[in-house]
């Protein structure tokens, strides 16, 4: 009898293909700048000056932005990140971070 035996890059290949991802979402709100957003998306996410304009520009004009795209630990760290980031010491009525969300990205996840 002849056993079937995969390799370990087939089942890798096929766990990465099952594993569920999910998008971290930076929510819009009037508490904090296109400077915030931008030093906060550069700093934690490593985003270039391009990228993170890009990104506040989406989140101030549709009211969010996918910032990252990844599997459940990596999406809660990086929405905890950005929960304790702070306030904007350029507006006085900032009082605290940004709000994200996380989504389920479904199979055709755009990663980030």
């Amino acid at each position: 009898m002849s056993e079937t035996v995969l390799s370990p890059d087939i089942d890798l290949v096929e766990k990465e293909r099952l594993t569920p991802l999910y998008h971290v979402v930076l929510l819009d709100d009037d508490e904090h700048t296109y400077d915030y957003v931008i030093e906060m998306l550069q700093k934690l996410f490593c985003c270039s000056l391009e990228q993170a304009y890009h990104h506040a520009v989406e989140v101030d004009t549709t009211g969010r932005t996918i910032v990252i795209t990844c599997e459940l630990p990596e999406a809660e760290f990086a929405r905890d990140q950005i929960h304790g980031y702070g306030p904007d010491w350029r507006m006085p009525r900032s009082k605290g971070s940004m709000s994200a969300i996380l989504e389920p990205a479904g199979h055709t996840a755009d990663k980030r």
